[in-house]
This record gives C-alpha cells, sequence and structure tokens, in this order.
C-alpha cells in the first residue's frame, strides 16, 4: 500500500528527498534520526536503524563472503 510519494531533489551539493510526515511517523523518526536501507525482491526497504540488526546483516555480509563457494553448493 502507498501512503505517499517523494520527489527526488537537489540537496547542497548531492539529491535526495524529503519524507513526507505521513512516512517518518510510520517509521517512528524524526530530524537527525538515522534509517536502514535493505534491498529486497521488492524494491528498497527502509527501516529505522538498529544497531544489533546492522551488526548482524555485518556478520552475515562477512559470513557470505568468505563461505561464498560452500554457499553455492548448499544453495544447489
Amino acid at each position: 500500500v502507498n501512503i505517499a510519494t517523494a520527489k527526488v531533489t537537489t540537496l547542497g551539493n548531492s539529491v535526495g528527498i524529503s519524507l513526507p510526515k505521513e512516512v517518518l511517523a510510520k517509521l517512528r523518526v524524526s530530524k537527525g534520526d538515522v534509517v536502514y536501507f535493505t534491498e529486497t525482491p521488492n524494491g528498497v526497504l527502509i527501516t529505522p536503524y538498529d544497531d544489533e540488526f546492522a551488526a548482524q546483516m555485518e556478520a552475515a555480509e562477512t559470513v557470505m563472503r568468505e563461505d561464498r563457494d560452500v554457499l553455492k553448493i548448499l544453495a544447489k
């Protein structure tokens, strides 16, 4: 369900989006908070940043990098 839209615009020397109030409320974030972007089969998921989740993702990425060949064999 789409709750809002946002336009990509210039922000100083960068490009970004301004999140509508409805989106900020759904994410339970406000100015200064950090959000986490996760690629999914359906697009990019934006969630509030969670230190514990970030550490778990970093550990998973390390395992996937180091054991890539084993994981390919297991996926068959």
